[in-house]
């Protein structure tokens, strides 16, 4: 099969990843299942050739062959964009190319909460976090966040991605997007200057160590509203993760800082709808108000679940609550939400409007 009609089936079937390798049958995952799509396991000199016609641009070939794993965005005339790894396992070439879509949604369409969304995108400054696993609509939330606020709002954003996903089109605010390896080195070096760009909003494609999250805390005590991403389950682990990065005898600092500039965060889960069509998100939203900016702050952060359980007045919802809520919506079949929940036995006392009483 051609690179072609595989990225086709991807965009005929609604696979959000195609995973390729050699004596392997091609597979896609579609509604969040891994399936096969091809019809012959792949032979390694068709392997080498799909290889070859992604790294056809002679700085991609190069950087793989230094590297042995690449990252890049694939433009196929007339199908898509596409995000992809390439990768070496047991001695050949593994390929996994995820569909980008070129327009982003609103925040209806994702069945997310707009009107929490809509408070965060009218922050002037802080520090606004999505997390989730890989592939369950981060990049696709936070492209939903910046259109928004660039159809609403006259800003300077500057988003840091690797690579670039979705394009957009300046409306009422002016957008530069970056690229790492294209058009900068490394995070840290693109917030080295950023606040020198006279940004409104940095959005950060990811955060990985200690110095980018130190430069991330900086653009925001300078007055930016920072937004970014972390492969984290929740906002708790979230948090935990940040003061991590930190040596111990900074956490303190660290822990005042972010119960300063953090003003929300929204953990997602992608789950397969009950009628077969597509995915569907549960979500937690946490919202820093001044009892969990107090908890941040005195290092009492495994208690933030609890206010976040308690807090839907402030526009707060824990997994669990939104996992009863889909399957009452009959949107999520009740045994795949259940294996999705963080604890089954939180989740059956939920569904029966039972609550826990002690911990």
């Amino acid at each position: 099969m051609k690179v072609k009609e595989l990225f086709q089936i991807m965009v005929e079937r609604e696979a959000s990843d195609m995973y390729l390798r050699t004596k392997a049958y091609p597979r896609a995952r579609i509604n969040g299942q891994v399936e096969v799509v091809g019809t012959e396991a792949l032979s390694k000199e068709e392997m080498s050739a799909v290889t070859n016609f992604l790294l056809e641009k002679e700085q991609l070939r190069r950087q793989f062959l230094k590297e042995m794993d690449i990252d890049f965005i694939h433009v196929e005339e007339g199908v898509g964009r596409f995000r992809v790894n390439i990768f070496m396992q047991r001695g050949s070439p593994a390929i996994v190319a995820r569909h980008v879509h070129s327009h982003s949604k609103t925040f209806e369409e994702l069945n997310l909460p707009a009107e929490l969304f809509q408070k965060f995108c009218e922050e002037s400054k802080g520090m606004f976090i999505c997390s989730g696993p890989a592939g369950n609509g981060k990049s696709t939330t936070i492209a939903t966040m910046i259109e928004h606020i660039n159809t609403t709002k006259s800003k300077h954003i500057i988003t840091v991605e690797d690579p670039i996903e979705f394009l957009f089109t300046d409306k009422k605010s002016i957008i530069n997007q970056r690229e790492l390896g294209l058009d900068v080195p490394s995070y840290l070096s693109a917030l080295k200057h950023v606040t020198q760009q006279s940004p409104d909003i940095v959005y950060i494609g990811n955060i990985r160590d200690e110095e980018t999250m130190r430069a991330a805390i900086t653009a925001t005590e300078l007055g930016t509203f920072v937004m970014t991403t972390f492969h984290t389950v929740n906002a708790v682990q979230a948090i935990i993760r940040i003061v991590n990065f930190f040596p111990p005898y900074l956490h303190d600092e660290i822990r005042m800082q972010l119960s300063i500039i953090l003003k929300g965060t929204i953990s997602l889960r992608l789950l397969p709808r009950k009628d077969g069509k597509g995915r569907v998100p549960a979500f937690e939203t946490m919202v820093v108000t001044p009892t969990i900016a107090r908890l941040i702050r005195e290092g009492r952060i495994r208690e933030i679940q609890n206010y976040i359980d308690e807090g839907a007045m402030f526009g707060m919802q824990s997994f669990k609550k939104s996992l009863v809520s889909l399957v009452k919506r009959d949107l999520v079949n009740e045994n795949a939400a259940r294996e999705y929940a963080d604890s089954k036995d939180d989740f059956n006392l939920e569904l029966k409007g039972i609550k826990r009483t002690s911990e």
